[in-house]
């Protein structure tokens, strides 16, 4: 259940972050000075991310940002049928929120996460649409956060609207998931962990196959073992933009916090994750393509009519 907000204690934390971040103060020293017991105390979130983007208190591209990329199509042959973009990839809660989240979104659309300017190639042949909302402080991101099913951002629900597959990717502690560790790694637990949400079944045992079969621990949110624990993390809203797609059904991903820092050299900052994507001992690339797999799997059965 999300906390009710308390947007007055939250817009104080946040004036002196985004006023540090402008000025290039130490953000940190900033965040103490203006309210000290402010973030630990204040579990309000915004209502919406339109109540975040017209909060006075914060400036795009300063305290938080957005990308996205729709690829061209077009059809200009009465004979033939061309191809449609069927897959869209989410990180709603990317940059500092749920840490790693923006760069995977990247891998798996098919794009470096260290180089996704105009002129840049891509990556892999297939690309998918993506969108990202980061946040962009050195510190307090967390103040960021809108619940997924409050998500209201016209670009997101858009893309979600236009495909027939959303994958979402999320980060979450392993703490919240309450998860018996003996029931699945025995004798040792393994911090590392990716639940699979979501409303459409043949899209999360997609994603659960190849995810295990690249090697990472990972469970369906809806297995009868673990559902009663993983309520909160099952991605089922509705409106969960995940599943506002064409079929009204789709899949996310939660990954504990050590999974994401099992996938970059160097997971401390936004420029080392960027520019450590590719020196993870193969475990980004490991991910990134179970996740790719996944998606050409559930694509394999819808065709484009």
């Amino acid at each position: 259940m999300t906390p009710s907000p308390r947007p007055a204690s939250r817009r104080t934390v946040l004036t002196a972050l985004a006023a540090a971040a402008t000025a290039g103060a130490p953000l940190v020293g900033q965040l103490a000075a203006a309210a000290p017991a402010a973030a630990a105390a204040d579990p309000g979130e915004y209502a919406s991310n339109t109540a975040l983007y017209k909060d006075p208190a914060l400036v795009e591209g300063t305290t938080y940002g957005r990308r996205f990329r729709r690829h061209q199509a077009a059809d200009f042959d009465l004979a033939t049928k061309a191809g449609y973009p069927r897959t869209a990839i989410l990180a709603l809660h990317g940059g500092g929120i749920e840490i790693g989240t923006s760069e995977l979104a990247l891998g798996i659309a098919g794009y470096d996460p260290g180089d996704i300017t105009p002129t840049a190639p891509a990556l892999l042949p297939a690309t998918y649409d993506y969108f990202l909302f980061e946040g962009l402080l050195s510190t307090g991101n967390k103040a960021l956060h809108v619940t997924s099913r409050n998500c209201d951002d016209h670009v997101a629900l858009s893309l979600a609207a236009s495909h027939l597959n959303v994958l979402s990717l999320h980060g979450c502690q392993y703490d919240q998931l309450g998860m018996p560790e003996p029931m699945i790694w025995p004798p040792s637990s393994d911090p590392r962990l990716a639940v699979v949400g979501g409303l459409n079944a043949e899209f999360r045992a997609a994603l659960v196959y190849e995810i295990g079969r690249a090697g990472f621990p990972v469970v369906d949110a809806f297995d009868s073992r673990y559902a009663n624990r993983l309520q909160d993390f099952n991605g089922s809203h509705v409106t969960n933009p995940c599943n506002l797609t064409m079929l009204r059904k789709g899949a996310q991903i939660e990954m504990t916090t050590e999974l994401r820092q099992s996938l970059f050299g160097d997971y401390s900052s936004r420029s080392r994750r960027a520019a450590t994507w590719d020196t993870s001992n193969g475990q980004f690339e490991a991910f990134r393509d179970a996740c790719r797999r996944a998606i050409a799997t559930v694509e394999a059965n819808q065709p484009v009519l």
